[in-house]
């Protein structure tokens, strides 16, 4: 219907061309549906766009597209309002028509070509491999998958990507937390990973001698000593004293831990096309063949014993170190060449999803990319704040480091994946939320998602119960209860479409909850089953869309729709 009434626009603005009012016609012509019914279905400001062109005021040259609109049974009428907008009332055939295409289309319904051609690489959660995933780790799996299920809807071919940090200090330290829980020293360092699931892993280990590697370590900070220096020496003592057993012990930590990531993510319905492991990036040289890159063209210069990669030179507010002074590389060295390697692979957009936190990491990456040839502004990256767990009122305070955090499968195993699912991207990403979990899981309209799948059910329920019927006609359908409901399902299609180039799925929440309430309140105010079988036909006719609209909207949020509940 949008569709259509654009191209009769354009068709109006041709026209004017022919008088020369217009010089040309824009290839984009914007029509919104309108917020206010008093302002009919659909409105557009091509007037104001315009008016310079025509040399007349906006209203002006809104009254002149009005008089040459083309004659049509869609529109019921135009006016003009305000300093120029033009509003469109459809006619009630036009907009009962959206129920029988729903109905044609099914599962189809709201699926464009937008992005067709063109590929896209989504990293998303890519938590270090030191723990297992917790409720904060959930906001951005959500999140991520339902991005990438909208751009998937409206044509793009979408990769996702978990990136997996498994070289580097923090899996040293994790491999020397599990052997020190192994070896069952009253003594632990204030740098260690304390979870209960480093007692588990350390439970795996078979064959290792248990030593003491505490011998020559300064003290930890505690003792009044440096807790960096302290978990340092001890990872040195344990590299030297455990030779192979030390790999041995370095691969079962990150493999245990990163198995329960996958089955987490898989269960909680996220699924990846690729993991990419940064020791792949140390193995193939491609880290310090990056390095070396950017030295050859005059990026990296050395200070005390360091490289330095001048990204102050591309809009960063500080150079940053790339090889430390003891010849090791840093997390942002291995991330530059990662980012090189994502180019490289020739996606048309690459899209990275952080946490809030790693704000400040935008200005680096994006100055790599640039001073490796490559076009920054190919690379999006959307950041998620954190998600603050609340259980009867009070937060519930977490931190991976210390063990003190609720994961990612307690919690769906309390709330169940929908809730915990439709909760999770109901907020803006780069908005904080609070998550209550009393909440999540009462049965009632207060909880969102079980406000939406219950429209579904009741839905199924008038379904069920559906006998005889006669002819559906859906010009019968006028109460302003069905008109409500007819408009708003109009509104998917465009809703799916701008969330996705937004990577808004908090949009489509915010859509299916006011389409629940919309049937609701037909539920509440109108019979289904009745004596006029064609008006009982046409009624049941627009509840099937409905049913469908909110399938299809749940589906892409990864949440189901149930027929009971």
């Amino acid at each position: 219907m949008k569709q259509e009434l654009q191209t009769l626009l354009k068709q109006a603005l041709t026209v004017l061309v022919d008088k020369g009012v217009l010089e040309s016609v824009p290839e984009a012509v914007r029509l919104d549906h309108s917020k206010d019914k008093t302002q009919g279905d659909f409105a557009s400001n091509i007037a104001m766009v315009l008016s310079k062109q025509a040399q007349c005021t906006p209203r002006v040259l809104a009254e002149q597209i009005k008089a040459n609109f083309p004659d049509t049974s869609a529109v019921d009428k135009i006016e003009i309002a305000g300093p120029g907008f033009i509003n469109f009332f459809m006619s009630q055939g036009s907009n009962a028509s959206v129920v029988n295409r729903i109905i044609e289309q099914g599962a189809d319904y709201g699926l464009s070509n937008v992005g067709e051609g063109q590929r896209v690489l989504l990293e998303f959660v890519s938590a270090n491999p030191t723990g297992p995933l917790h409720v904060g780790h959930g906001r951005g799996a959500a999140y991520g998958a339902s991005v990438a299920n909208l751009l998937r809807a409206i044509g793009f071919a979408v990769d996702n990507e978990y990136y997996v940090n498994d070289a580097g200090r923090q899996m040293d330290i994790l491999a020397t937390s599990v052997y020190l829980r192994y070896v069952e020293t009253d003594k632990f360092p204030d740098n260690g990973y304390q979870g209960d699931y480093i007692f588990d892993i350390a439970k795996k280990i078979r064959g290792v001698e248990k030593k003491d590697i505490f011998a020559g370590v300064c003290q930890d900070e505690k003792e009044g000593g440096d807790k960096e220096k302290h978990i340092d020496g001890l990872i040195a003592n344990c590299k030297s004293q455990l030779g192979g057993d030390y790999k041995k012990i370095f691969d079962l930590a990150i493999n245990d831990i990163l198995s329960g990531i996958k089955t987490d993510l898989a269960e909680f319905g996220v699924e990846y096309q690729q993991w990419f492991c940064e020791q792949s990036l140390v193995d193939s040289g491609l880290s310090e063949k990056t390095v070396k890159k950017l030295q050859d063209s005059g990026q990296i210069y050395e200070k005390a014993g360091a490289l330095w990669f001048k990204t102050t030179d591309f809009g960063d507010d500080l150079d940053r170190v790339v090889v430390r002074d003891n010849g090791m590389h840093t997390y942002f060295s291995s991330d530059i060449a990662y980012h090189l390697e994502k180019f490289e692979r020739g996606y048309d957009k690459i899209i990275n999803i952080w946490g809030a936190d790693h704000h400040g990491y935008i200005a680096r990456v994006k100055a790599s990319i640039k001073a490796l040839n490559h076009n920054p502004d190919k690379l999006e990256i959307l950041l998620v704040q954190f998600a603050h767990l609340y259980r009867d009122g009070v937060k519930i305070p977490m931190s991976t480091r210390s063990g003190s955090f609720v994961t990612l499968k307690e919690l769906c195993e309390e709330v169940g994946n929908d809730a915990a699912r439709f909760f999770y991207i109901l907020r803006k990403s780069e908005q904080s939320m609070d998550f209550d979990l009393n909440l999540a899981k009462s049965k009632s309209n207060e909880n969102p998602v079980f406000y939406v799948q219950y429209a579904h059910a009741r839905i199924c329920s008038v379904m069920d119960k559906a006998q005889d019927s006669g002819q559906a006609d859906l010009a019968l359908l006028n109460d302003k209860y069905e008109q409500t409901l007819i408009k708003q399902l109009s509104r998917y299609a465009d809703t799916i479409k701008n969330a996705a180039l937004n990577y808004e799925p908090h949009v489509v929440a915010y859509y299916l909850r006011d389409l629940a309430s919309d049937f609701h309140s037909y539920y509440n105010n109108c019979d289904f089953l009745i004596e006029d079988k064609n008006l009982q036909a046409s009624r049941l006719q627009l509840i099937k869309a409905t049913k469908q609209v909110l399938a299809n909207g749940l589906g892409l949020l990864g949440v189901s729709a149930p027929d009971k509940m």
